[in-house]
């Protein structure tokens, strides 16, 4: 993969990468400015680890109807303020959606599909978090189940 950043103005960019997808990078992040550089990283852990689990949910017929992988990242105070912990939820909602088949979604993506996340996790600890709601229609949830994902990786 090949990307590059180019200089628009003060410490604004635009991105792209292979996909020539164009993205604003900033250091103070905005609607205008763009994205900064860390939020980029959780964006792309959520991302990556979200492309798996809805993929693998659908593969097991599950009935998904809203999906969010929610990401909290603590930075250390000092430069250059890297992450020094973070917490992924997901958010699933759905009708009769299978707890076991989440667990299993999260399992494979965390340890095996999410490249972000492997590389990441070397990085920082990550904790992994679920939140099941069945869909009662007209905007309504339930939560039916929620829990903490815990993989050990030695």
């Amino acid at each position: 993969m090949d990307a590059k950043v180019s200089w628009q103005k003060d410490l604004n960019f635009v991105g792209a990468a292979d996909s020539g997808y164009q993205v604003k990078v900033a250091s103070h992040s905005g609607p205008e400015e763009g994205v900064g550089p860390m939020e980029m990283v959780a964006i792309a852990m959520a991302g990556c680890t979200a492309m798996d689990v809805i993929s693998i949910l659908q593969k097991k017929q599950q009935k998904v109807t809203s999906f969010d992988v929610k990401v909290h990242a603590d930075r250390a105070a000092d430069h250059p303020k890297v992450f020094t912990s973070a917490v992924l939820e997901y958010v699933v909602a759905g009708h009769g959606v299978d707890e076991a088949a989440v667990l299993r979604a999260i399992e494979l993506s965390v340890t095996k599909y999410c490249s972000v996340h492997a590389m990441v996790r070397k990085a920082f600890p990550i904790e992994t978090r679920y939140s099941i709601y069945e869909d009662e229609g007209s905007g309504k949830q339930k939560l039916v189940k929620q829990g903490t994902f815990q993989h050990d990786e030695h």
